[in-house]
C-alpha cells in the first residue's frame, strides 16, 4: 500500500539569487536518514535538478552531506552547499540567533567549513570554503572550440586549457569576450567524450567580462556526462575558475563576484574569496544566497 511507504520531506530551493526561479535550482533533503545510494540516485533523477543534496549524521562534522546530478553522485557541490546550508537555517538545524555560525560539512572529499550570516536585509549568506586547488591535465582547445561550437580562435591562447579541482575536477575554457559566450552552441555528446577523455566533470567556459561592470567575470557551464545540458550557476567550478586565473595572472584580487546563468535564463551571482602565497591559490572560498521555491513529500 502506498500509505505505509516511506515519506521524505524535500525542497526546492533556488541558489545564488534572492529572486526565485533565478540561479540555480536545488532538491535539499534534510533528513535522509534510512536512504540508500541506489534511492538518492532515484530521487534527484526525479526531481531533475542540476543536484539534489542529502543531509544525514556524521560521527566527524556536524553534517553528512551528500550531492547527486540526474546521472551520478559527485564528491562536492557549490549550489547545493549553499541551498542545504540556507534550508538547515530556515528550518532551525543551525542557530542564527547571533546572526552568524560556523559549521563542518563532511563530504566525499573529506570534512569542509562552511559560514552562515544573517544579512542586513533578512537574507541569509552561505561561505563555503573549498578543498585546497589542484591543477591537474592540459586540454586541447581545437577539441573544445569544436565541442563548443566556436573557432578555436575564440579561445584563449596566452593561457593553458587545464582541468583544476577544489573538490570536484573541471575543464577551464577562457574564452576572449562575452560574445563568444553568447555563440556557443555545445554538441553534448562531444562534450561527454572529451570529459570521458580529460577525467573531468564539466566544462567551465569564462570571459573576464561581464554584463554588470561591477563584476569582474561571466561563464557557462556544461556536465554532458552528469546529465546536465547546461548548468545555471556552478559553485565547484566557480572555485576552481578562481584558483586558475589567480594561478594564471588573468585576475588576482582577492574578492570579487562573477555572473553565471544569464544564457539559461536563470541569471544568478557568485561571490569569490582567494587566498594565496605569490602565484599559488592556497585556499578559495565562494558565497551566495537563495531562496525556497517549493516544499513537499517524496515517497519512497
Amino acid at each position: 500500500m502506498l500509505g505505509s511507504m516511506p515519506n521524505y520531506q524535500v525542497k526546492i530551493v533556488d541558489a545564488f539569487t534572492t529572486r526565485r526561479y533565478a540561479g540555480n535550482p536545488c532538491g535539499v533533503v534534510t533528513r535522509a536518514e534510512g536512504l540508500t545510494g541506489d534511492q538518492m540516485q532515484a530521487i534527484a533523477r526525479e526531481l531533475n535538478a542540476s543536484e539534489t543534496a542529502f543531509v544525514l549524521p556524521s560521527a566527524v562534522a556536524d553534517f553528512r552531506v551528500r550531492f547527486f546530478t540526474p546521472a551520478k553522485e559527485i564528491p562536492l557541490a557549490g549550489h547545493p552547499t549553499i541551498a542545504t546550508m540556507f534550508t538547515l537555517a530556515d528550518e532551525g538545524r543551525i542557530d542564527l540567533s547571533r546572526g552568524a555560525a560556523r559549521v563542518t560539512q563532511e563530504l566525499n572529499v573529506g570534512v569542509l567549513p562552511v559560514e552562515i550570516l544573517r544579512g542586513p536585509e533578512g537574507h541569509v549568506r552561505v561561505v563555503m570554503t573549498q578543498a585546497r586547488p589542484e591543477f591537474l591535465g592540459l586540454l586541447e582547445r581545437a577539441a573544445f572550440a569544436r565541442a563548443l561550437g566556436i573557432e578555436a580562435g575564440d579561445i584563449r591562447g596566452d593561457v593553458p586549457l587545464q582541468v583544476v579541482s577544489t573538490g570536484t575536477h573541471q575543464a577551464m575554457v577562457p574564452v576572449r569576450s562575452l560574445g563568444v559566450l553568447g555563440r556557443i552552441r555545445p554538441n553534448l555528446q562531444q562534450l561527454g567524450e572529451l570529459e570521458q577523455s580529460g577525467q573531468f566533470f564539466g566544462a567551465h567556459v569564462f570571459a573576464l567580462e561581464a554584463r554588470d561592470p561591477a563584476n569582474r567575470a561571466h561563464a557557462r557551464h556544461f556536465a554532458a556526462g552528469a546529465g546536465i545540458p547546461e548548468d545555471p550557476v556552478t559553485g565547484s567550478a566557480t572555485g576552481g575558475m578562481a584558483a586558475y586565473l589567480w594561478k594564471y595572472g588573468l585576475l588576482r584580487e582577492s574578492r570579487y563576484t562573477v555572473e553565471q546563468g544569464h544564457f539559461a535564463g536563470r541569471p544568478g551571482l557568485v561571490d569569490v574569496e582567494v587566498d594565496a602565497e605569490g602565484d599559488e591559490p592556497v585556499e578559495v572560498r565562494i558565497a551566495g544566497t537563495a531562496v525556497t521555491v517549493l516544499a513537499g513529500t517524496i515517497t519512497v
